[in-house]
């Protein structure tokens, strides 16, 4: 059976993504683009051996409407001939592009092809997506109503649902989150991400980084989303959340180059490591952001691995409080998690995280002399993905 390996793994910088951020000029085709190109010339890739670039995006409306990946194909300079695709799974979007990338090359669809994201949310705000006219549009639609009658409700009502249910106290949550930072500044200033990166404008380092931050400091920030809305529904709430322990809102970029490993020998490509198993599943809407705890079990099941054979995790940092939850489910060891900082620090430009997230996991299995990797995401509506790479020997 055909194998499908990862080339290569770049991604951008990641910026704020709000204006004032350093990619606020750039058009999100353009971002895409960068990440698109950067792969081809690092490689020596003759864009006209891609059988297709599958690309995240989550606000699919405006400048990252009508099949943007296709136009950063273009933008990139490739072959009118390469094909492009825009996936949407939420926040999961780049990360399935991998995934079907992978199964592509698997059954024979693809000998080579691009699974990549981009998100410009300084350009696209986020859940513009939502409206029609300026106004909410009903996404859920009444079926989606009677099935759930309170109604589905924002993603940080959910992270104080899963914070409360977990038992987990703000303190642990700004702990996380300063760690957080704190190992994402580290791993700027020793090189760890410096092969991962190509640059777009002179932006050095993802700007959302704040080295000085500290639990301390985390602890003075107000609750982002408290509301008596809320507390009407659910009861009491003892809000936690605040936007120093949420991921912020960014711009950026990442891709992986994907194929099989005898094709990547016949162009002198060193395959880096194989796409061993990947799974996908659904969770309770409501509770939302907790679908990564199924799909870790998922697929760690079909792997036929257990947690401890996993020498590295990449878990977005959505929230801190979906990640202490997982980590509570699944006894992974926290000091094997987002070792290079998450995106908490690092960003979370939606569609570009699942490929940010896999470019981040494959160079920390490569420093650390690791086996397997398993990133997962959790996703909008009650979904996650889960991956797991196995760094190749030579």
């Amino acid at each position: 059976m055909r194998d499908a390996v990862i080339v290569d793994a770049v991604r951008t910088p990641i910026a704020k993504g709000k204006p004032g951020g350093a990619y606020h000029q750039v058009h999100p085709v353009d971002l895409h683009a960068y990440v698109l190109r950067a792969l081809a010339e690092r490689n020596h890739l003759d864009p006209a051996e891609i059988d297709d670039v599958i690309g995240g995006t989550v606000g699919q409306v405006g400048e990252q409407s009508t099949n943007a990946t296709r136009l950063a194909v273009l933008a990139a300079g490739f072959p009118e001939s390469v094909p492009g695709v825009t996936v949407d799974r939420q926040c999961g979007s780049s990360q399935q592009a991998l995934s079907f990338a992978a199964q592509g090359v698997v059954a024979g669809a693809y000998d080579v092809v691009i699974a990549s994201g981009a998100e410009s949310m300084s350009r696209v705000p986020i859940g513009s997506s939502a409206l029609v006219g300026g106004v909410r549009a009903d996404v859920g639609g009444p079926a989606v109503a009677r099935r759930y009658p309170g109604g589905l409700i924002p993603q940080g009502i959910s992270a104080e649902l899963i914070a409360a249910k977990w038992g987990l106290s703000r303190t642990q949550l700004d702990e996380f989150s300063a760690t957080s930072h704190q190992r994402a500044a580290e791993a700027w200033k020793l090189g760890h991400f410096d092969a991962q990166i190509t640059p777009v404008t002179d932006l050095a380092t993802d700007e959302t980084i704040r080295p000085g931050t500290d639990a301390a400091v985390l602890a003075g920030l107000r609750p982002a989303f408290a509301d008596p809305r809320w507390t009407e529904r659910f009861g009491e709430i003892d809000w936690k959340v605040t936007a120093g322990n949420s991921s912020p809102v960014n711009d950026g970029a990442a891709g992986l180059l994907v194929t099989t490993g005898e094709i990547a020998r016949r162009h002198g490509w060193r395959p880096r490591a194989r796409i061993h198993t990947v799974a996908v599943t659904g969770d309770d809407p409501v509770m939302m952001l907790t679908g990564i705890i199924p799909a870790t079990a998922k697929v760690l099941a079909k792997a036929g691995l257990a947690i401890g054979d996993i020498d590295a995790f990449e878990v977005n940092e959505a929230f801190a409080s979906v990640v202490l939850a997982w980590q509570a489910e699944t006894g992974a060891d926290l000091a094997k998690v987002n070792v290079d900082g998450g995106a908490i620090a690092i960003g979370h430009p939606l569609g570009a995280s699942g490929a940010r997230l896999a470019t981040t996991l494959l160079g920390v299995l490569e420093r650390t002399g690791g086996r397997y990797g398993l990133q997962t995401m959790c996703e909008a509506g009650g979904t996650a993905n889960a991956t797991i790479i196995e760094r190749l020997e030579f």
